[in-house]
């Protein structure tokens, strides 16, 4: 399995900000030591012409020349710096590497990723740019220009476009999200996330389900599975070409930020229960490991390896499906 990373960008950040960026590091070279099924890539910046897809003109242009109000760089968490512009671009563009790798594969990742709290207009909550919903445009736009290319080359989505499926898992509301594609029944919007919890104003996600501080696994793993079985039923047999897993850390019971109580099991009962669905319904998947500020940083990195693990698995799965695909079909052409 393909997974993207970046951590070689850093933020200038004052002493004692409380985002944990050393994490990303960890992340990877913790992979390094113990690769399993994983191929780690660097991954390539976006192009600032695809934020256009998802961004207003003014936003894009403030954070690419340092414009950015003060009001906006505390509402966004970061100070404006050319590290921030960089690194941004390599947050999109890890997303964009992963979902056009799931689409050729059935699952990938970004190592880090999932910044759900950007709008179109303004960034919020350590979110620069959204980097699903960009690469969910984008996928989308390279879906409609293959429908045009000759039949042979276009890819199998269906005659409606590339539908896509966003599952966002992090603790905190997929707010920016869920504006960014209100109204848009091309693209399916799911967020479980704390109801008390950050951002205060909730956005209206296709599926919304909000839980109470303190919720632990049976609940929360039996909230999950009602609101998947949710999703299927509204998609009515309109099966997405794409999903985008934001697989957050943050909901563990020994989260800074999180506020509920799920054990590392748990959430690996999440994810694996997450991937299956997806599995069984022929669906790719991109994930993003977005959220995870653990009181000890290794337990967030234990928990997001375990996440990337699973994913690991499932694309064995994929892989193996593909294979017997392509075996059947060969000997059908030689029968």
């Amino acid at each position: 399995m393909r997974a993207f990373h970046y951590d070689h960008l850093t933020l200038a950040l004052p002493p004692g900000h409380r985002f944990p960026q050393s994490k990303y590091q960890l992340l990877r070279e913790r992979l390094e030591r113990d690769p399993g099924l994983l191929r780690l890539q660097v991954a390539q910046p976006a192009d600032t012409d695809v934020l256009a897809l998802v961004h207003t003109p003014d936003y894009i242009d403030a954070v690419l020349h340092g414009t950015l109000s003060p009001a906006a760089q505390r509402e966004i968490g970061f100070p404006w710096a050319p590290s921030l512009l960089r690194r941004s671009l390599f947050s999109v563009g890890a997303t964009i590497d992963a979902a056009r790798a799931a689409l050729e594969e059935g699952v990938a990742a970004s190592l880090a990723g999932g910044t759900h709290h950007a709008y179109a207009d303004k960034g919020s909550g350590f979110c620069v740019f959204n980097d699903v919903a960009v690469a969910a445009r984008v996928m989308q736009a390279a879906h409609h220009r293959a429908r045009r290319a000759p039949a042979a080359l276009a890819p199998m989505h269906g005659p409606a476009g590339l539908g896509v499926l966003v599952i966002d898992l992090d603790v905190h509301q997929g707010n920016g999200t869920a504006s960014i594609f209100a109204e848009d029944e091309t693209v399916f919007t799911l967020s479980l996330h704390g109801e008390k919890n950050f951002p205060f104003r909730k956005e209206r996600s296709d599926l919304d389900v909000g839980l109470p501080d303190g919720c632990g696994d049976e609940a929360y793993l039996r909230a999950l599975d009602d609101a998947m079985a949710e999703v299927w039923r509204r998609l009515d047999g309109r099966m997405p070409g794409l999903a985008f897993y934001l697989a957050g850390a943050d909901p563990h019971e020994g989260d800074r930020l999180g506020r509920l109580k799920l054990t590392a099991d748990g959430l690996l009962q999440r994810d694996r229960r997450v991937l299956e669905a997806l599995f069984d319904r022929h669906i790719p998947v991109a994930l993003s490991m977005a959220g995870g500020y653990g009181e000890d940083l290794s337990v967030t990195v234990d928990i997001q390896q375990r996440t990337l693990e699973a994913a690991a698995q499932a694309w064995g799965r994929w892989r193996d499906r593909q294979t017997q695909a392509g075996t059947a079909a060969g000997l059908s052409t030689t029968g």
